[in-house]
């Protein structure tokens, strides 16, 4: 496998140095096929969502495959635009010259994506290579096998293995990509993994856009809009079964608030999952047995150290399902405090002061995503201002996602680049900066050295 991988990676090498030089034409030619493939193969991959996650039709065509088919179509209204060179202006350094950045292919691409959105997180990366001209070499997750074979299907289909394919395999499948030398790589996974892929890049000084996740806090306030806040966060947080890395992790409610807000989620658990949530046509599963007794472990052990299950709390390993869950009561020792949930259990907890929320926020690693429900714009500004996180949404949950003009990614450790629309064209293109000489001023700095050379050099320094 190793030798076969190292062969499909070398193999790409010219075609790299072709696609240098591809069209807006060609390169909007593919990403229409690209598209058309994925609408005509709906079915396919809503029958692979139920097959790896029993995931609900509506929700593999809303989160798998409307959001690639919105980045084809944005990336062909706008490629020409982003591949014509952008003039700039002149430093008072450069009079004399003309500057512009010229985008380039990088070259020779790796995806790596996760198992939670197998089709999105392949295909949604491959929009932004493909534009930028690049080959592409692509690493599913070995979880969703049902999904995997869709995508290597669809992309045999479309274009040959010089250009773009996909590698199936575990985590020595994923080791021996990593040891080729690329020239992007694209890594959508926990930080623990982002960690090591960043580290393997190192070895060739690759470029790398890292998507990661981490504990995405979300604050409801006392002039927050109850019902819809209730609605939209739980939505956002059991879409997928929690499996998402932008969804809210946990709720920070104002105690003024809390009680009339558990309730309100309460009924819309009941509204949307009926009394009998594991017989609920509109809840995905856990992906496997060995995530679904992790997050059980979480809950067991919140449990155990004095937490109160408000809502759900009922595990059936062997199903792979977990109850859409409301907690309360955490203490700061559990094992749910430390590690990013990823799974259907959302603690709750009841704050006075914005302050020492904030406090809180910042005394964590950045998240991925913040979201705050108010109707004060003197809470809002306070929270936007003195934390940070890769994205955040104001009144709303996990739409950032959606987006196409706005970058998204995260920062330190919940990642490092951003991607979508004209975001993701620039991380898999090289901005080379050109400039052209008009008039030679510089020539007045060519040795010999005189004393008029410092003088102008000394006349620079206060006129620049």
């Amino acid at each position: 496998m190793t030798a076969d991988i190292a062969t499909l990676f070398a193999g790409q090498r010219d075609t790299a140095i072709r696609l240098r030089t591809s069209t807006v034409t060609e390169r909007k030619a593919k990403l229409l096929r690209l598209r058309d493939a994925l609408i005509a193969n709906r079915e396919a991959i809503v029958q692979a969502g139920w097959d790896d996650f029993r995931k609900p039709p509506a929700e593999v065509e809303l989160t798998e495959v409307l959001p690639v088919v919105a980045e084809c179509n944005d990336a062909m209204r706008n490629l020409k635009g982003w591949m014509a060179p952008q003039k700039v202006w002149p430093s008072r350094m450069m009079i004399g010259t003309s500057g512009y950045m010229q985008y380039e292919p990088r070259g020779r691409c790796l995806i790596m994506s996760p198992w939670n959105y197998p089709v999105n997180l392949s295909l949604g990366p491959l929009v932004s290579a493909i534009a930028a001209g690049n080959t592409v070499i692509i690493k599913p997750s070995e979880m969703t096998p049902a999904a995997s074979r869709v995508i290597a299907r669809i992309v045999s289909e479309l274009f040959t293995p010089d250009e773009v394919a996909v590698v199936e395999g575990d985590a020595s499948v994923a080791q021996a990509l990593l040891e080729l030398p690329f020239d992007h790589i694209f890594f959508t996974g926990s930080p623990a993994i982002g960690k090591v892929v960043m580290a393997a890049a190192a070895r060739h000084l690759t470029s790398v856009t890292l998507e990661l996740g981490g504990k995405s806090p979300t604050i409801v306030d006392e002039t927050a809009d109850l019902e819809l806040a209730a609605k939209n966060i739980l939505w956002a947080k059991f879409t997928n079964n929690g499996q998402t890395c932008i969804a809210p992790d946990h709720l920070f409610v104002h105690a003024s608030v809390k009680d009339a807000f558990v309730q309100a989620c309460q009924r819309v658990l009941r509204e949307v999952y009926g009394e009998s949530p594991q017989s609920s046509d509109c809840l995905a599963r856990v992906v496997n047995e060995r995530h679904t007794g992790r997050v059980r472990h979480l809950l067991d052990d919140a449990v155990a150290k004095g937490a109160r299950v408000l809502a759900g709390g009922t595990v059936d390993v062997a199903d792979r399902f977990i109850a859409p869950t409301l907690l309360e009561g955490i203490p700061g020792e559990a094992d749910i405090m430390r590690e990013e949930i990823f799974g259907p259990l959302l603690p709750v907890f009841a704050y006075t002061d914005l302050d020492e929320v904030i406090a809180r926020i910042n005394a964590d690693a950045k998240p991925l995503a913040l979201y705050v429900w108010s109707r004060n714009n003197a809470n809002i500004d306070r929270v936007m201002k003195q934390t940070t996180s890769g994205g955040a949404c104001i009144n709303h949950c996990v739409v950032q996602f959606l987006h196409g003009n706005l970058p998204f990614g995260g920062v330190n450790n919940s990642g490092i680049g951003s991607a979508h629309g004209h975001h993701g064209f620039k991380a898999f293109s090289h901005e080379r900066a050109v400039v052209r000489t008009r008039i030679m001023l510089a020539r007045m700095f060519f040795p010999p050295y005189t004393d008029l050379t410092r003088k102008l050099i000394r006349l620079f320094m206060r006129t620049v």
